[in-house]
């Protein structure tokens, strides 16, 4: 099993039909909207890279509004519990005497 990032740019008035359509697709597991250079992000989970070429080349053509598609595919996922400690690293201390901010 693994998982691809599917960023998708859609024409303005089609962006929720684009969406709803994204959502529809077996192994199409989250659909969001999102700020930047994209329109939409798919989330997808799946058992084989065939069917991740099936879904970008075969059905994802197939949906009016589809403008520009970038895939990324992850490779290692993350415990919450390590990402949460990730983001605090070097701001202990911070402000103390002695520490980063404090000199």
């Amino acid at each position: 099993m693994f998982t691809a990032f599917v960023m998708i740019q859609a024409e303005r008035r089609r962006m929720q039909d684009v969406a709803r359509r994204m959502a529809e697709i077996p192994g199409v597991e989250e659909v969001y909207s999102i700020t930047g250079d994209w329109d939409i992000i798919a989330v997808l989970r799946l058992k084989e890279y065939d069917d991740l070429a099936e879904i970008v080349t075969g059905k994802m053509v197939e949906i009016p509004g589809i403008v520009r598609t970038n895939t990324h595919l992850a490779f290692r996922a993350f415990p919450q519990s390590l990402l949460e400690r990730s983001f605090s690293v070097g701001l202990e201390g911070e402000g103390e005497a002695g520490g980063p901010a404090g000199g």
